[in-house]
């Protein structure tokens, strides 16, 4: 299935149906009076995070979505139906904002939260309602109110505790698939990882998180260079960052190059971001590879990095160490 993380949609809210003009006109009720009804209010579209969704394909075919319009007032007092309610299903960790102004409209972080992207508009008053002590028969009423009309921007933001970054081929979804049951594509070439990757890790009984495989990350990766930057706004919900070294590569003169250019490109694509997560969660960089590069980069390794540890090439399944010290 194609992993879609942005899309732009157009929603109609629905309009409010109008107030009706009528008199109550009845053998032996002589003057009966205003009777016309109110109009029903029109549908809102709403969004709802339906935790069974994992991407947003389903909202790049379809880019319009209406809600029902209120039914008219009628005579005989009777006031119109409201509109029916337009729901639009999306994964959770959806960010909604306008197209047009950029507003933050919702931020769907649990399963089953709503928000309305799209109000109804209101329905007209009927003539009834104005009836007063000095005006007893009354021949207006209200128009309803058009509904909102809206374009969206939405983004999703995939929901993991732990983000996994480094450079391409550093061994990201060997880690994954062997910390969790993903399978995701590996192979001795960069960018074999095209899209993030999810896992459950179990540890200590019954406890688990969520991993998240970033794809890999170039020098000018912030300028669009390889894939990108825009799958960097996946870590932004993590609580804790790993970049993943392969020290293999490291060069013994400069051993922090690695870590500086994933570093950088978080800095030009999030801005702040790197700064603010070494003050706020914990930052853990590991090594595929035992040997004399990963020992002197241990010796250079800055204490902001956080904790450096390792592990072969071929783990033990499941990585229960490594597991109960992550998590």
């Amino acid at each position: 299935m194609k992993f879609i993380d942005e899309v732009k949609i157009h929603v109609f809210a629905g309009d409010g149906g109008r107030g009706c003009v009528s008199f109550r006109r009845e053998k032996f009720v002589p003057r009966g009076g205003p009777d016309g009804g109110n109009g029903g209010h029109g549908g809102d579209v709403i969004a709802v995070a339906d935790p069974q969704l994992t991407t947003l394909l389903d909202l790049r075919y379809q880019k319009q979505y209406k809600a029902g319009r209120g039914q008219h007032g009628m005579g005989s007092d009777c006031d119109g139906r409201r509109g029916d309610d337009r729901e639009i299903k999306v994964p959770v960790g959806t960010i909604i904002r306008d197209a047009a102004t950029g507003e933050l409209i919702g931020d769907l972080k649990t399963a089953g939260d709503r928000v309305i992207v799209a109000a109804g508009g209101r329905g007209g008053k009927g003539n009834a309602h104005f009836v007063s002590s000095t005006h007893r028969g009354p021949r207006f009423a209200q128009p309803g109110e058009a509904g909102q009309e809206r374009e969206l921007e939405i983004e999703l933001r995939l929901l993991a505790d732990v983000g996994i970054i480094g450079l391409p081929n550093a061994g990201k979804s060997t880690l994954i698939s062997v910390i969790s049951a993903v399978r995701p594509k590996i192979a001795d070439y960069p960018f074999t990882t095209l899209v993030p990757n999810l896992g459950v890790v179990g540890y200590d009984d019954g406890k688990s998180f969520v991993v998240a495989d970033i794809p890999g990350l170039i020098e000018g990766a912030h300028e669009g260079q390889g894939l990108g930057h825009k799958f960097l706004r996946h870590v932004t919900r993590t609580s804790l960052l790993i970049h993943l070294l392969d020290a293999s590569q490291i060069d013994e003169n400069d051993p922090l190059v690695a870590w500086g250019l994933s570093i950088a490109n978080l800095n030009c694509s999030i801005p702040n971001s790197a700064e603010s997560r070494r003050s706020s969660s914990p930052t853990r960089s590991i090594s595929r590879k035992e040997g004399a590069r990963l020992s002197s980069w241990r010796k250079n390794c800055p204490r902001a990095i956080g904790r450096l540890s390792s592990f072969p090439r071929r783990p033990p399944k499941g990585c229960a160490r490594w597991c109960n010290t992550s998590g």
